[in-house]
């Protein structure tokens, strides 16, 4: 990863903005269902088809894996999902964000996470810390689960946790990992993902020093589920969840 890396996720992230903004709680917004019944909007094509297009022009023999168009299967590439929380965004929600990262040989070095409409951005680059707008962030020092406030997707987990923790809600999406990294929620556990909706989050969670992974503690993987922690409480969570 370079300084370059990360400087280009902004590029893009400011791209981005440029283009959803605009569009969130526009009248004239189209949305459609695809084949797997998930919603899109004129506003997820045309971000991921504007980054690929900064991509091929600005960083030659690079690719893009998004959700929209597919995978350029490069071995550099950016992982990207062009408005994560689609459903918040066609309804005038304004928790959505466009995530951005770059793989590097199966590695992600970098992750970004931009919601204009919330007005706050986070990014983090291997070695290099994590930030929300400029300024350093930290995952809590909650010990216990019983003192935690915990964030889940699933009702069902979100039933399983309330009994053992402090404080269960549903933020969903992005942003309930983007509050672990920043120390305001201690936990999330998340619904079976795609890459591009964990790719940037990785990095962001670690080097704010908390911990990513899927149910069984491996590393997150495609249509499983990911769970997120400030680390300390990653193991007694995870053997809640597994009961």
């Amino acid at each position: 990863m370079t300084a370059s890396d990360l400087s280009f996720a902004l590029e893009l992230a400011d791209l981005a903005d440029a283009l959803s903004l605009p569009r969130f709680r526009a009248l004239d917004l189209s949305i459609e269902t695809k084949p797997d019944l998930t919603p899109v909007t004129d506003a997820d094509r045309a971000i991921e088809r504007a980054l690929r297009e900064r991509v091929a022009l600005s960083r030659p023999g690079e690719g893009v894996f998004g959700e929209e168009e597919g995978d350029d299967a490069t071995a550099v590439r950016w992982v990207i999902d062009p408005i994560d929380g689609t459903k918040n965004f066609a309804r005038g929600v304004p928790v959505w964000a466009t995530l951005i990262a770059l793989e590097r040989e199966g590695s992600v070095v970098c992750g970004l996470i931009s919601a204009p409409a919330l007005g706050h951005r986070w990014w983090a680059a291997r070695g290099e810390g994590a930030f929300r707008d400029g300024e350093r962030i930290r995952v809590s020092a909650v010990t216990r689960l019983a003192d935690a406030a915990v964030s889940s997707t699933y009702g069902r987990d979100l039933v399983a946790l309330e009994a053992g923790v402090w404080h269960a809600r549903s933020f969903g999406d992005f942003w309930q990992h983007a509050l672990v990294a920043e120390g305001s929620t201690d936990a999330a556990v998340d619904a079976r993902l795609a890459p591009w909706d964990y790719a940037a989050l990785v990095p962001i969670v670690e080097e704010a020093g908390g911990r990513v992974s899927a149910l069984d503690g491996g590393p997150p993987r495609p249509k499983e589920q990911v769970v997120s922690s400030n680390a300390l409480l990653h193991a007694e969570l995870l053997a809640l969840l597994n009961r």
